[in-house]
């Protein structure tokens, strides 16, 4: 198993609970690809480096978890189509 890091950067605008919720779901994925979540860090409301969608301020998001090499192919897919998830990187660790 490999060592990955999910980076999310979630819509500012909307309440509390959805942007819980888009995470939750994120992670849901994750263990529906056989991956494992080990930590999930918030960092809170920052500012956007550039303008996204008309938002200047965004909510991140790191979550890691273990999983097998094909894991992070997938999960890319439906991420990208997620609600409310402005923008999102994952990267594999190095051991």
């Amino acid at each position: 198993m490999n060592k990955y890091e999910l980076a999310l950067v979630v819509d500012a605008k909307i309440e509390e609970d959805v942007r819980v919720a888009t995470v939750d779901k994120a992670k849901d994925y994750i263990a529906r690809f056989g991956g494992t979540v080990t930590e999930v860090e918030e960092w809170g409301k920052k500012k956007l480096a550039y303008e996204i969608q008309h938002m200047r301020e965004g909510y991140y998001y790191f979550v890691k978890f273990d999983a097998e090499a094909n894991v992070p192919g997938e999960l890319e897919q439906v991420v990208r189509i997620m609600d409310n998830v402005i923008r999102f990187l994952c990267i594999r660790q190095e051991a």
